[in-house]
């Protein structure tokens, strides 16, 4: 058996996993989740904010605190879309460095796939296949397609603090906001298109707090539970309905819902309308919700 610790830095939020792994076994030991919003301005400015990075950090040094004497084995810390585009990054990554000592991988949009899909897909049955399993994320969102592998993946610039910062800067949103958004979410999907067969999936899985949010919503559940969400099955029209309601009300309203996490309150909106699109481009009658995700993806990673 191998205890294992991945992190995944993404534009909204950074996550903890710590898990044994002994042949195809899986054991959650502990699972903790941030939204720290490093992303916030690096769409416009193509840098970190000096205070997005140090609640970056300071929440990493939580993390180290959660890692001691749990007797870990091998760690492993990836960054996505925000760092990626940060001119800076180095400010972040040898912050990282200094505290846990470990090297920050910076990993490109089609290895944030690879490792989204094979989290997604480990519990589901092969009759189930194809996949198409979309990541939306705070900066990207991730197309990857395969049966047992991934054949196709694409990532194109479609999260949803960057919709929300570019297009939805209002809330409720103004009918304009929307379709100058839906705009930019269907050429980015049209791009993921050209490259991954996004309407030939026997299942479209959604991962991802935008994802699973959706579901808690349309599953009208009073408090956020990862156990009814998870592998939860979402038609697409409950899809299309929460993303006009969210449209529709003031961050009040949103920050109200009882299983809505404070850091999502203002890019739930861009994010529902991030994957009403794709379900409307895809042609899917339904998404399954899944809490498995890249964090588990590269759980899996460290014991191949």
């Amino acid at each position: 058996m191998s205890r294992v610790a991945a992190i995944d830095c993404g534009t909204n939020s950074i996550r903890l996993l710590i898990a044994d792994i002994s042949g195809g076994k899986f054991k959650e030991v502990l699972r903790d989740m941030e939204i720290v919003r490093l992303g916030q301005g690096v769409d416009e400015n193509k840098s970190f904010h000096p205070d997005a990075i140090n609640r970056t950090l300071a929440t990493v040094e939580k993390f180290k605190s959660q890692l001691a004497g749990k007797g870990v084995e091998k760690i492993r810390f990836c960054a996505t879309s925000a760092t990626r585009d940060a001119a800076n990054r180095d400010l972040f990554i040898d912050g990282v460095s200094q505290i846990l000592g470990v090297e920050v991988e910076v990993i490109p949009g089609e290895e944030e796939a690879r490792l989204s899909f094979n989290g997604a897909t480990k519990e589901l049955l092969h009759s189930d296949a194809p996949f198409l399993v979309v990541d939306i994320g705070g900066g990207s969102t991730e197309f990857v397609y395969g049966n047992k592998e991934v054949e196709f993946a694409k990532s194109v610039d479609i999260g949803c603090v960057r919709m929300s910062e570019r297009h939805l800067k209002s809330q409720p949103v103004e009918l304009s906001q929307v379709a100058q958004a839906i705009i930019d979410i269907d050429k980015a999907i049209a791009q993921a298109a050209a490259v991954v067969p996004i309407s030939t999936a026997k299942t479209l899985v959604a991962v991802a707090g935008t994802a699973t949010t959706i579901a808690a919503a349309a599953l009208e559940l009073e408090t956020y539970d990862r156990y009814t969400i998870h592998l939860s099955r979402i038609p697409a029209e409950k899809v299309h309905k929460v993303s006009a309601a969210f449209q529709a009300m003031t961050k009040s309203e949103i920050s109200n819902l009882g299983f809505m996490h404070p850091g999502r309150v203002d890019v739930i909106t861009a994010g529902s309308l991030v994957l009403s699109r794709v379900m409307a481009a895809t042609g899917a009658t339904e998404f399954v919700a899944s809490e498995s995700d890249i964090l588990d993806g590269m759980a899996w990673s460290l014991i191949n």
